[in-house]
């Protein structure tokens, strides 16, 4: 167990996060705030976060040494040694029960438990922005940034209805600006432009950000991440005529939104109103989708509609759907096949499964290989922890040895093909003895009113038709 000094002080804090957040929070709140000290952040959700450094390039001239990042399970002691008047909470997807558990620990400590809200943390950009976000991991907000992106570009997008002959009259520029992923070297992280994909190689970049960044730079948008978004944005907005802010989780945006889309997802009913803080971004839409409802029970469809309905009467409301392909369907008919599905969304996100383990039923497969028997160590883990887990394999590589982990399990799983529905191409990244078939899925609009209809109004409104 660590021990600390206890130092004492009027306005002593420390921020809970997952290296998102939390590190906004403190740019934008704490950084140049003299009457508080900031005395650790603590990590969860995302592995070998904790026992880092906030580096003093990104922390200010307050901070010279840095801010050190803890893990989560040594809050009390911390709090308590370091006598902390303040507990910031600061990530997301996590159920509104989970979140009263956190703060009774601070409570315990004699420590106050607050929550920033979106005045105080969002960004004003000088260019129009639109936002998507979602009440859960996993609802579908990559393909339905990645249509929005398309539809603005003026480009076509395959599988997603759109037709770039129709859209050329748009032709917009589009920065995607990412909700932050910074799981290297934070100091390097702090502002960072992908244009092409040699770009992600060049910045070492996770399959967890290339399964957001690839496909977006595959269809000619720019995209930004990192650290801090002040700059982010400011550099962001000298070169476009559109902000697609690509929300992470559940959270809210950290700029302030013109157009604010968020997600609903009616094959899991009732987490709109049981997590933090999708239930807030709920309440703050303008426009709600309803995506997968190709694919949910009308029933599920009808009731997240309902609940929309009663917590945001004045949001705009779209029913669309969500189509899967599989890029070579007779490589996977009749085959045992080994379902590789996008990580986030399976693991702290909760779903089961995804679009890798539908392709792989429609084809329709032989056998779905169970792949716990043949994960190494690394990966048992992952699935010790996530017990839902037992048809898929997550694809996670936060860190190389864990990407490597990745790799082995493949390699020894017994299995003819492999289907892998990671927005990410993964052959780029390891070596497996198996071929490897890909999946898309994108976001399909639905009939009037639809998502287009939503955007020729508000591109109206912004003069950018």
């Amino acid at each position: 167990m660590r021990r600390w000094t206890a130092v004492g002080g009027s306005n002593q804090i420390v921020i809970m996060g997952a290296a998102g957040r939390d590190f906004h929070n403190f740019n934008m709140v704490y950084r140049d705030d003299s009457l508080s000290e900031v005395m650790a952040f603590t990590a969860t959700q995302i592995p070998q976060i904790a026992d880092r450094l906030y580096p003093p390039s990104l922390s200010g001239a307050l901070y010279p040494d840095g801010i050190p990042i803890i893990p989560e399970a040594d809050l009390a002691e911390f709090c308590r040694i370091r006598q902390i008047s303040q507990v910031v909470f600061a990530y997301s997807d996590i159920t509104h029960q989970q979140v009263m558990h956190c703060a009774s620990i601070a409570l315990a400590t004699g420590a106050d438990f607050i929550l920033l809200g979106p005045h105080r943390t969002m960004i004003k950009a000088a260019v129009p922005v639109i936002a998507v976000s979602a009440v859960r991991t996993g609802c579908g907000k990559s393909q339905t940034c990645r249509w929005i992106a398309a539809y603005l570009k003026g480009v076509g997008l395959q599988g997603s209805g759109l037709d770039a002959s129709a859209l050329k009259e748009r032709g917009l520029k589009v920065a995607v600006v990412r909700h932050p992923m910074p799981y290297g070297d934070l100091g390097k992280q702090a502002v960072q432009r992908f244009a092409h994909i040699r770009d992600l190689d060049e910045a070492n970049c996770t399959v967890e950000e290339r399964e957001e960044y690839e496909p977006h730079l595959a269809q000619g948008a720019l995209v930004y991440a990192g650290a801090d978004y002040q700059r982010i944005i400011e550099q962001a907005q000298q070169e476009v005529d559109v902000i697609l802010w690509d929300g992470g989780n559940n959270d809210f945006p950290f700029v302030q939104p013109d157009l604010h889309v968020v997600l609903l997802d009616p094959l899991r009913p009732g987490h709109e109103t049981a997590y933090h803080p999708g239930e807030t971004v709920l309440r703050m839409a303008d426009i709600v989708i309803v995506p997968k409802a190709n694919v949910a029970a009308e029933a599920d469809v009808q009731n997240v509609i309902k609940t929309a309905r009663e917590l945001n009467p004045g949001a705009f409301i779209i029913r669309a759907g969500s189509s899967v392909y599989l890029e070579d369907i007779t490589a996977v008919r009749n085959q045992r096949v080994l379902v590789i599905e996008d990580g986030p969304t399976t693991t702290h996100g909760g779903m089961a499964y995804g679009a890798g383990y539908i392709a792989a039923v429609q084809a329709p497969a032989k056998e779905i290989v169970d792949p716990r028997g043949g994960a190494v160590e690394e990966i048992k883990a992952i699935f010790a922890h996530y017990p839902h887990l037992k048809n898929v394999l997550p694809a996670v590589g936060y860190f190389p040895a864990q990407l490597k982990a990745l790799e082995r399990s493949i390699n020894n799983i017994d299995a003819d093909v492999v289907v892998s529905a990671t927005p990410c191409d993964l052959s780029r990244l390891i070596t497996v003895n198996k071929p490897i078939v890909r999946v898309a899925y994108e976001y399909t609009d639905g009939a009037s009113p639809s998502l287009a209809d939503a955007l020729d109004h508000f591109l109206i409104q912004q003069g950018l038709r």
